[in-house]
């Protein structure tokens, strides 16, 4: 479950959303109800290293943004479509769009860390 070398920042954040989504699953109420209906859990431990190699890995300014809109929202990560953010439902500026120099962009609305697809 290492990232790749070559992973750029926008999948690594892509992934530590994943891994904290998968976090909140593990949590006592939510992990019983799921092993109830027969799913299989990876040991907490297990994705809390995995979480903490990929908060290593991230450059200091994305991992801001994302551990702010990820505390006020409950995602950090947001898609987009059409020029519409899918965190906050406000449709984007053009030059909000990423760019070759900066493909990673942020909401001017709500702040989360777009992807735009």
């Amino acid at each position: 479950m290492t990232p790749p070398a070559s992973a750029t920042t926008q999948e690594t954040l892509l992934e530590l959303q994943d891994v904290d989504l998968i976090r909140a699953e593990i949590e006592p109420r939510a992990a019983a109800r799921l092993r109830k209906l027969g799913f299989q859990l990876p040991e907490a431990g297990t994705v809390d290293k995995h979480r903490a190699r990929l908060l290593a890995s991230l450059d200091r300014r994305w991992l801001l943004h994302y551990e702010r809109a990820q505390s006020r929202y409950g995602r950090g990560v947001t898609s987009v479509r059409a020029r519409v953010c899918q965190g906050c439902f406000i449709t984007l500026p053009t030059s909000a769009a990423p760019s070759g120099d900066e493909p990673l962009t942020t909401c001017e609305s709500c702040g989360r860390i777009l992807y735009w697809r």
